[in-house]
């Protein structure tokens, strides 16, 4: 038979019920005022919340962990991307500076070309940017760029603001191949600034010196004097520097000296040369 709760059973539940209600209320209502006249449960708040605080403190670790990375890493990538930036400038500054620096370099060089072409009394000359340079032992050589369409012919006197450069050998259209002194199939007639004694300087193959052959023992020539182009043999004008003796010594068979001559061009530097267009014309006795 199917079971059924009696009408009584049922009312003495709801009565149960309606005391437990009326017991808590009852409690609550006694536990609101005796805390709102000895505010005893405020003290047990602050108390508990004494004892959970470390919890907080441990479970709120992970999260201030994170951010702290998370800050870290942003720091990271910020004063990464600062030093890119402030090494790029760095690079550009010390481009800029190399280029002022160089430019400044080439503008004294043209000024003592210039300064070289004002001293030559009558003399006519002509700037020709070098383009390439060879100066290997057995070939002493520059390219400039300036040709037969500038005017350049095989012959012409190669200078720049310290002495003689060279000669013109070979011409194009738009270039022009110059012959060093210092190669080693070059010479040419010298005379001692001091003494006037005529010498023939060769080229030795190094950029940095000239020989001086068959000097006489008896010969007014010394260590320190300036050796001068004599004009002989209508290659180069007279009076041009060559360059410095820096030392004297005999030659194997010890009847003669052999100087060596500091060049006075700057052969192994330097952008820009003077070419000689027509020798100075001495001045005409009154």
């Amino acid at each position: 038979m199917p079971a059924y709760a009696s009408p009584h059973a049922s009312r003495s539940g709801d009565v149960a019920g309606t005391l437990k209600l009326l017991a808590w209320l009852a409690l609550a209502i006694a536990l609101i005022v005796l805390d709102h006249r000895g505010g005893w449960l405020a003290q047990l708040r602050q108390r508990a919340t004494a004892v959970v605080q470390p919890l907080w403190w441990v479970a709120g670790v992970p999260a201030r962990v994170g951010d702290a990375l998370s800050e870290s890493a942003v720091t990271r990538t910020r004063l990464a991307d600062e030093n890119r930036v402030l090494r790029n400038a760095l690079l550009l500054s010390g481009a800029r500076v190399a280029r002022l620096q160089a430019a400044s370099a080439e503008n004294a060089h043209l000024r003592e070309l210039l300064g070289a072409a004002r001293r030559g009394s009558g003399l006519d000359v002509q700037l020709a940017p070098v383009l390439d340079i060879d100066l290997d032992p057995t070939r002493q050589r520059l390219v400039l760029d300036a040709g037969g369409r500038d005017g350049v012919v095989v012959g012409q006197s190669v200078i720049d603001a310290g002495g003689v450069v060279g000669q013109i050998i070979a011409v194009q259209a738009g270039t022009s191949t110059v012959l060093l002194i210092t190669d080693p199939d070059h010479a040419v007639p010298v005379m001692v600034a001091r003494s006037g004694v005529r010498l023939l300087a060769y080229g030795t193959g190094r950029s940095d010196r000239l020989a001086l052959a068959n000097v006489p023992l008896s010969a007014d020539v010394r260590v320190g004097d300036v050796v001068l182009t004599s004009g002989l043999g209508g290659r180069f004008p007279a009076g041009f520097p060559i360059g410095t003796i820096m030392a004297l010594h005999p030659d194997d068979s010890h009847a003669f000296l052999v100087g060596d001559v500091r060049p006075a061009a700057r052969l192994d530097r330097g952008r820009d040369v003077l070419l000689l267009r027509e020798h100075p014309r001495a001045p005409e006795p009154r």
